[in-house]
């Protein structure tokens, strides 16, 4: 195998040019084998691996420097640049991560995660090259996707006017996470279908040189174009067209089922990840379905992530112009929704928590400035969400619960989700944020009665004394448990309370508890520094209350694994642990030493 002499760029210049196809199967391959055990980004990787081989067969990395746009076709690159191991051997699956990353190689540049950012990212290396009087390429990798965002569109019109070499190669398979949404994709496609030829070429408006490359999958006709580009004095676009999921016929057949995949069986494409039951995706979809039916003037509206609220295909069909994807746009996804509430209708906007704080302005300004009534629901802002570095779920509760106007609401169950997405709908006073649980679905079956017009009135769900344990959200079931225990060691019942609010304080409830409660507990599934707990802690604080907060540092956590042994148990279990999480035995500890009892709790690390 040629793969597994490849330890640097270095080796693939080394092959001839008819070795060069063998591998590219080599690695596709390779990563159809590890992403059937391992999962991770299928089709961008699959779609791009002729073009990796191509750049680096021709550019000198790392002085020519690469930006990989999301990161999401990297994988090739990786294997290409001293990791091949962690693609080829089971048990080094996990040695990379699944986005590029400086301290993985010097043929990264930035860890990068989040979209649409890598011309940006590329003009400010070159004008460090210019400013530095050095020479080499900077190569911006994006795909037409990515396109649409924002930042990806500024760095275009920037480097219309830049001075000095910087490539461009824009991926385009015709595909974003689902199809592409937008006015330019019709002129990428009028380019497909004219060799690159046509008049109008979004590309050349922006003053930017344009090369075209229909063969994107063809090492040879890449290697030729790249040469001709190698050392360019100005900025210029290579637009190459590639098949997303290339090499593998599910991939290829169903681009958007195969974007991301778990462990798979690689002869049927089955997942072997058989989700049971419903989930908040799902649950989101139905509910918004049939509120369409009975409501023509609800939309529901995605920044190219439509699964997010589970629709798929099929139900993006089903409801018609009720549906809005506006691509990866979150910025235009939130004052769109603004101005469709300024103007009678009723919009939900469903976004992952990693993503919302793209349009922290947006929702600041052009939402709760103006106080329209839009519902904003984000999934996954939880240590049980995304776990890369670049997809953490903890930074919404203090990014929106310290915007004026904003309700934000954290339900703890199904029951209470659908309770406070059917109020929010249907009012018209405020813009409201509901914060959906992270972890398995939790659905209790009872009748949700709460008037949640009646801002900030918190509820007590189980009345004690001396401690209080406020458990938001996801972390409420971690209270209830907390509670259970301590009583059970202690002999004293401590007050469990469900919050609801994020966004305001309960000040009659917080304090009636200062009669007969020393401590107060707060448990938040999210960064302390600007949370929820902070609030809390404000309120007692000139108060002989003693408050304490418990969630994350404020830092930029990686998964790692812990081993735990649990009191009066045994054996050692695993448990994914990302940074500092408000786990029951840390708070039983607390609490236990808080009130003179000594319960020996046992941790192991490694």
């Amino acid at each position: 195998m040629y793969i597994e002499k490849i330890n640097g760029p270095e080796d693939v210049k080394k092959l001839k040019m008819e070795q060069l196809p063998v591998l590219a199967e080599e690695m596709r391959h390779a990563l159809l084998e590890r992403a059937s055990k391992h999962g991770g980004h299928f089709g961008p990787n699959f779609g791009m691996v002729e073009a990796t081989i191509a750049l680096h067969y021709v550019f000198e990395s790392p002085k020519d420097k690469i930006v990989y746009d999301v990161s999401h076709q990297s994988y090739p690159h990786k294997m290409l640049t001293g990791r091949k191991d962690a693609y080829l051997y089971e048990a080094q699956y996990d040695d990379v991560s699944g986005y590029s990353n400086p301290h993985e190689s010097e043929h990264d540049f930035f860890t990068v995660g989040h979209t649409s950012t890598s011309i940006s990212l590329a003009l400010g290396l070159a004008k460090a090259r210019n400013l530095k009087v050095e020479d080499g390429n900077v190569i911006a990798v994006i795909g037409d996707g990515s396109l649409s965002g924002g930042e990806a569109l500024e760095g275009l019109d920037y480097a219309g006017e830049f001075d000095g070499n910087l490539i461009i190669v824009v991926n385009d398979n015709d595909m974003s996470i689902a199809e592409n949404h937008g006015g330019m994709y019709r002129n990428l496609k009028l380019l497909r279908e004219t060799n690159g030829q046509a008049e109008c070429n979004l590309f050349k408006a922006m003053g930017l040189a344009y090369v075209y490359v229909d063969k994107g999958n063809d090492i040879a006709a890449l290697i030729e174009t790249f040469k001709k580009v190698k050392d360019s004095k100005t900025p210029v676009v290579v637009h190459i067209n590639t098949l997303k999921g290339k090499g593998y016929a599910p991939a290829e057949q169903n681009k958007e089922a195969w974007h991301y995949c778990a462990p798979f069986d690689i002869e049927t494409g089955k997942s072997l990840f058989v989700p049971t039951g419903e989930d908040y995706s799902s649950v989101t979809r139905d509910y918004l379905l049939e509120k369409m039916k009975k409501d023509p003037r609800v939309v529901a509206i995605t920044s190219a992530t439509p699964t997010v609220m589970g629709f798929t295909e099929d139900k993006r069909k089903e409801a018609g112009s009720q549906f809005i994807d506006v691509g990866i746009a979150e910025e235009t996804a939130v004052a769109v929704a603004s101005g469709i509430a300024a103007n009678g209708g009723k919009p939900v906007y469903g976004v992952y928590s990693t993503f919302v704080q793209r349009t922290f302005d947006q929702i600041s300004q052009d939402l709760c400035i103006n106080n329209n009534p839009a519902t904003i629901v984000t999934f996954w802002g939880s240590v049980y969400g995304m776990n890369d570095v670049t997809h953490l779920g903890l930074q919404d509760i203090p990014m929106l619960s310290n915007i004026p106007n904003l309700v934000y609401l954290a339900p703890t169950t199904k029951e209470e989700y659908l309770a406070m997405l059917d109020w929010s709908i249907d009012q018209n006073e405020h813009p409201v944020a509901i914060k959906l649980p992270g972890g398995e679905l939790v659905s209790d079956g009872k009748t949700v009665t709460k008037d949640f017009s009646k801002l900030n009135q918190y509820e007590v769900t189980q009345q004690g004394s001396k401690a209080a344990i406020i458990g938001l959200g996801t972390f409420y079931g971690l209270g209830k448990e907390t509670a259970a225990l301590f009583e059970e060691k202690t002999g004293v019942r401590p007050t469990v309370i469900n919050p609801y609010y994020i966004t305001g304080l309960d000040e009659t409830l917080l304090e009636n508890l200062k009669k007969d409660h020393s401590v107060v507990i707060t448990l938040e599934d999210g960064i302390l520094d600007g949370g929820f707990g902070e609030k809390i802690a404000r309120f007692y604080g000139n108060s002989d209350v003693k408050a304490d907060r418990r969630g994350y540092r404020k830092n930029f956590t990686v998964k790692f694994e812990i081993k735990r042994k649990e009191p009066g148990q045994g054996s050692l279990f695993r448990l994914f642990w990302i940074g500092h999480i408000a786990n029951k035995f840390t708070v039983y500890a607390w609490i236990f030493q808080y009130f003179g009892y000594n319960q020996k709790i046992i941790f192991i690390n490694h």
